[in-house]
Parts: C-alpha cells; structure tokens; sequence
C-alpha cells in the first residue's frame, strides 16, 4: 500500500448533497466524491466552510473570538485528534487537502504533517499532502511571512475488500483544509461504537509537540489503549486557564475529562500565585456546570527542568538557532520567587492542595502528579530534546502510563457499572 501521495485537481460537491455523487474532475470514472460533513468527522468542535472546502476547528467560532492571540488562532485550526470515520467497501481512498505548514528561519525544517490510515482500528498506512501554505516566522524579529500554494492530495489504495470502518487521522501539527473525499465505493457514516468519550485539554505536550504521527500523540495512544474516543483540545502554548476554554469543555459532551494544567502559564509568566489559585478554581467551576459529576482529573505539569526551580518566560536559545538547533530556554531568575512568580514544583503543590479541598465535595474530581508520567529518571534516559517538548518515544511512554494510571481499575478513569460497553 504506497504511502506517497499524488498531486491532483480536487474535486467540487454542493454544500447541500446528501449523497455520494460521481466526480466529474477525477481521471478514474469510477471515484465517488461524498462531501465532507461534520457527520463523517470526530473529534473537531466545529467545521467551517471555507473558499476551498471546510476548516475543522478545537475551538467554537465564539470562542475564538474572545482571543485575538495569532498562535491560538493557528493552534486551534491544526487537528490534533481530529479524524475522518466512515464505513465502506472502498479499496481505495483519495482526500484533497490544503494544508498550511509553519517555518522558522535559522531552524530545522520541520517535518510534514502525516495522515494516518486505520482499516478497523490498525495503523495501515501513513502519508503526506504536497504542497499548500507556507507561514515563516522570524523568531527573532516576530516578523511573519504567508507564502501561499496550491492542494494537494493523500491517496491510500489496496485496502482490503469488504466492508470495513476506515479513519484517517489528520496532521496534528498542520492547519487543514479539506476539500474532497474520492473512494471507489459509497461511504456512510460509522455507528457510535458504545465508547466512552474522553476531552482532554492540555499544552503543546498534549497538542503533539514532536509525536510521530497523528495517532502516536500521547493522548491519541492512550485513547487507543484504553479504548474510548478522544476529543483533543490540546492548544500548543494556549492552555493559559482561559475562561472560553473552560466553556467550550463544559458544553462539549464527554463521558470523561482531563484538564492539563501549568506549563505554559510558567513559560508565559502570564500570572502570579495570587490569580493562579483563584483562576483554577473558576476553570473547574464553569466544567463542573456542565458535567456536575463527571469523572474529572486535573494532572500537573511533567518534568521540565529549565523551568523546574525557575519562573518563566522561556524563549528560543538564540545561540543554538543560530547553529540551526532549537532549544528553549528559561529567561526568569530562580531566587525571584517572593512575588509570587510560578514555577513547575509551585504549581504542582498548588493544583494538589486545590484537589484536595475541592475533592472533600466533588468525589468525581481527581488529582494526578506530571511527575508519574515523565519524572527526573526518565529525563536522564529521555531527554527532553529542546529542554521543553517530548519526542516521539516520550509521547508513547506519556500515552502507555496515562492509560494504566487513569483508566485501570483504581484510576479516576476506571470503568463503572453505567460505563457505556464497546460494540467493538
């Protein structure tokens, strides 16, 4: 099954068909075109018709426009743990794209967003989209630069024949538009499998940061492990305690949610202990007013030793940019700590005492320290590589513990008796 796609012109639908249809655009007679829907799409909150197709967003429209901050309008538009899933007889899968990708001047290109494939729940092929937007950024200067481009496409063939649940899990680091959805037999939406629903909110760790692919950002590996459907609201360098966060999780339907919290209020130095404490507990009271007794757990930060003893910001190591290396830095100084600034160990005592006292009423909230899932030990035999984000082998370990800690039996995530039971 060849996972290197091929460019080609993409194909037009109505907005308002309700059913497959022949392109007329396509080389191969045989291509049914079915509009992209929100019925086809799992884990976006809400999808945009755009010029070109449909942009899935982690954010509703009301929220993000409460933030005119650039980075949560690009990070929200990426879509981390966002899916296409549908059932169908097809050997064959095109979907047209229009990706916007981010560079950095000085810095290693980074690598292309992925697609991944999954015939009944197994990874079956991984590929790329060419060409599309191109955002550079001057770190140095904030300077940015829009370089636009045309689609592409990501075609999967020799899938095996009969009918099966296909999903193709989209970039998580890459704004994307989806413009057709070509197969060689219909598709019809796949039924709700009885899986418990778990909404996720975290920081860039959460988001993907350097995951292999879509389906191997720890969230997305826990999901798998554990076996419910994840909603990802992971927001790269966004997860800041803001109040339309709080509101998109309360009006979001889950079965369980976790809320990640602390890395970037430090390498923001967005607030002091002061707000910080009062901010949480207005976070978990507008979640709590529309899901009074869901399972609930708010997990504190992972080792981060740049920013362990010392407050925020952080920024980019110029030195190393400058050699074409990417690392991070803290900019604070650690014994500036009597007004209150924020560093990792002050959070985690902060987020513990607050579970503590909010648990005594709330016995469906729960409390789970960074530390268990990536601590001193697992620094030193797996390093953070830019001094901030886990690399692909840390995603898998983050993913395998969260899975064993929150959802096996003693866990804030364990099955009950009214726990929905898989149909598969």
């Amino acid at each position: 099954m060849p996972t290197h796609p091929e460019h080609s012109e993409h194909s037009e639908h109505s907005e308002h068909s309700e059913h497959s249809e022949h392109s007329e655009h396509s080389a191969n007679p045989h291509w049914i075109t079915t509009p992209i829907t929100a019925e086809l799409l799992r884990g976006a909150l809400e999808l945009e018709r755009t010029e070109h197709g449909v942009l899935p967003h982690r954010l509703p429209a009301r929220a993000r426009a409460q933030c005119t901050d650039p980075q949560l309008a690009v990070v929200e538009s990426q879509p981390s743990g966002v899916r296409l899933v549908f059932r169908t007889r097809a050997t064959a899968v095109e979907l047209d794209a229009l990706r916007t990708k981010r560079a950095y001047v000085g810095a290693p290109p980074r690598p292309d967003g992925l697609y991944d494939l999954l015939v009944d729940g197994r990874l079956t092929a991984r590929a790329s989209v060419p060409d599309g937007n191109t955002i550079t950024l001057d770190m140095t200067t904030g300077q940015s630069e829009h370089r636009p481009g045309p689609p592409g496409t990501v075609a999967f063939t020799g899938l095996p024949a009969g009918p099966k649940t296909v999903e193709i899990w989209l970039p998580h680091n890459e704004t994307t538009e989806l413009l057709a959805l070509r197969t060689d037999a219909p598709v019809e939406p796949a039924p709700d499998r009885g899986r418990r629903v778990w909404l996720h909110h975290g920081s860039s760790i959460s988001h993907g940061s350097d995951a292999a692919g879509p389906t191997e950002i720890w969230p997305a590996h826990a999901a798998s492990l554990a076996g419910v459907d994840l909603i990802n609201l992971g927001l790269g360098g966004s997860a800041l305690l803001d109040p339309f966060t709080a509101r998109a999780i309360r009006d979001t339907p889950a079965d369980l949610i976790s809320v990640k919290i602390g890395i970037n209020l430090v390498n923001h130095d967005v607030m002091r202990l002061r707000a910080f404490g009062p901010a949480v507990h207005g976070f978990l009271d507008t979640i709590r007013d529309g899901h009074p007794t869901t399972p609930l757990l708010v997990v504190s930060p992972i080792l981060c030793p740049i920013h362990e003893d010392t407050p925020g910001p952080s920024a980019p190591d110029f030195t190393d940019l400058a050699e074409g290396r990417l690392r991070f830095r803290a900019m604070g100084d650690p014994d500036d700590l009597t007004p209150g600034r924020l560093t990792l160990r002050v959070i985690r005592e902060e987020l513990a005492a607050i579970v503590a006292q909010r648990s005594a009423e709330d016995p469906a909230l729960h409390h789970l320290d960074g530390l268990s899932l990536y601590g001193k030990s697992d620094a030193e035999t797996l390093p953070l590589p830019d001094d901030l984000h886990p690399d692909a082998e840390t995603h898998r370990l983050i993913g395998e513990r969260f899975a064993k800690l929150a959802f096996e039996p003693e866990g804030a995530f364990a099955p009950t008796a009214d726990s929905p039971h898989p149909a598969g």
